[in-house]
């Protein structure tokens, strides 16, 4: 080997500098179990070639290579990537995924939704998955994210370190360019196979990769260096906004809620802040711009009984009364409608099963449950709210509005719309699992006992 390559490998990409970056990452690097996103590109290549050629070596090494089936060549890339992997002493797994496409959507993004679930689904207990995003990489995330009008989360585009599935994803080729991993590539003389999507440009990053980006690298040459610091500052920025969003979250949750009151003590930008945080707390995605003023502003500002709410992306966000709170339109959609009962003679069964998906009803004997079966009667019947329902919860104590009891209990009003009320002709006995009226209440002597279970479905207890 020349001199020249031999300067050119030590102070660009090596196994040895790989292996300093994953350990940074992952200080228990010899005794973890790897697992590596490998599509056979340069990228994966450098990053699986490398991993194995590590000494001490990972305490296991394997590859998974997913196959889109978008074009006619990517069953011979899958052969070639089995091929690489064996000379390489890795054991591969290929996973062929069907990629969902609705019209109109990005195929792009469907694409790499399917990949990830399929590597999500796919890694085994106590595995780290890696992948091979580099410098360039970072760039081109960094500038779609801006063309699209991103904040500063966006901005920080990839992390080098990220939950994932059960366990983590790191990216550990975040410091190296695509020049020095293809130049090792081919200082090693090893096989890669390029998909050949990467070339079409009517995807965004194929576009921006191959059209703007050499005009960019030809003006400003440290380009991919300098976005991957602002990058970096980014993440930082966004860890303190996410440290200040707890803080302003605390004194304002009220269970899976939030007040509106302590929201409105906050600055309008502390407000979104918080939003953001709490909306993507739980799971669905976070409401566009235009939204999430509205919840931070005319939202908050209601009278209090104007129960407002806000649609996006399967997700409803309603106040009602001092309180926000998120639910899926499932649960919305999916409630029963006005006037709907359900017949329930329980000498033929315990149970009741609820339509609208609301779940069962059923009755479990317990010696010590607060119902008296005996008071309970044989035919009943289960409705829904229509309003004006009343409870009397203790012998002589004054009949209470199921409204109020809810209110106070902070009952979501998801749960509330589909809480199953049993009746014994027009006489309310109890409200779901959570009251019952004091004639059915079990006194002292009571000899048939037993307690009300609303079994509900996943979404109605949101």
């Amino acid at each position: 080997m020349s001199g020249a390559r031999t300067r050119m490998r030590a102070a660009g990409y090596s196994p040895a500098r790989l292996d300093a970056a994953l350990t940074a990452l992952l200080p228990e690097r010899s005794t973890a179990r790897l697992c590596v996103a490998f599509s056979g590109g340069v990228d994966s290549t450098a990053l699986l070639a490398a991993l194995a050629r590590l000494r001490p070596p990972p305490a296991a090494l394997r590859a998974v290579h997913v196959d889109h089936g978008l074009h006619r060549q990517s069953v011979r890339w899958s052969r070639q990537c089995r091929a690489l992997a064996r000379q390489l002493g890795v054991p591969l797994t290929v996973v062929r995924v069907h990629v969902e496409h609705a019209p109109g959507g990005s195929l792009e993004e469907a694409a790499r939704t399917a990949r990830y679930r399929a590597l999500a689904a796919g890694l085994k207990r106590g595995e780290v998955l890696l992948t091979a995003h580099h410098q360039d990489d970072q760039l081109e995330t960094v500038l779609l994210q801006l063309l699209r009008g991103c904040g500063l989360a966006g901005l920080a585009a990839m992390a080098p370190s990220a939950p994932f599935a059960t366990s983590a994803l790191l990216r550990p080729l975040l410091g190296f360019s695509r020049a020095e991993l293809a130049a090792w590539v081919g200082a090693e003389g090893l096989p890669v196979s390029e998909d050949l999507s990467n070339l079409d440009e009517r995807f965004d990053r194929n576009y921006l990769r191959r059209q703007v980006l050499p005009a960019v690298r030809a003006r400003w040459r440290g380009a991919a260096g300098a976005v991957a610091r602002t990058a970096r500052l980014a993440a930082e920025g966004q860890q303190l906004l996410e440290a200040l969003a707890r803080s302003d979250l605390e004194p304002a949750s009220d269970g899976a809620a939030l007040s509106v009151k302590a929201l409105r003590r906050l600055s309008p930008a502390r407000r979104r802040n918080a939003l953001r945080l709490w909306i993507g707390a739980h799971g669905g995605p976070l409401p566009d711009a235009r939204r999430l003023e509205q919840i931070a502003g005319p939202v908050l500002e209601a009278r209090p009984d104007a129960q407002p709410q806000v649609l996006w992306g399967g997700t409803r966000l309603v106040r009602h009364a001092d309180l926000l709170w998120l639910e899926p339109l499932a649960a919305v959609s999916g409630r029963v409608p006005p006037g709907a009962e359900v017949p329930w003679d329980v000498r033929t069964s315990m149970r009741c099963e609820l339509p609208g998906g609301c779940g069962t009803l059923e009755l479990m004997a317990d010696a010590h449950g607060p119902l008296d079966l005996d008071a309970l009667g044989t035919s009943l019947t289960v409705r829904w709210r229509s309003g004006g329902e009343r409870l009397r919860l203790r012998p002589g104590g004054a009949r209470r509005a199921l409204k109020s009891l809810l209110q106070e209990a902070r009952v979501p009003p998801a749960q509330r719309a589909r809480l199953p009320l049993l009746y014994q002709g027009d006489r309310l006995l109890a409200a779901a699992d959570l009251w019952l009226d004091e004639s059915v209440r079990a006194r002292r002597g009571a000899r048939r006992r037993a307690r009300l279970r609303w079994k509900k479905t996943p979404h109605a207890g949101r």
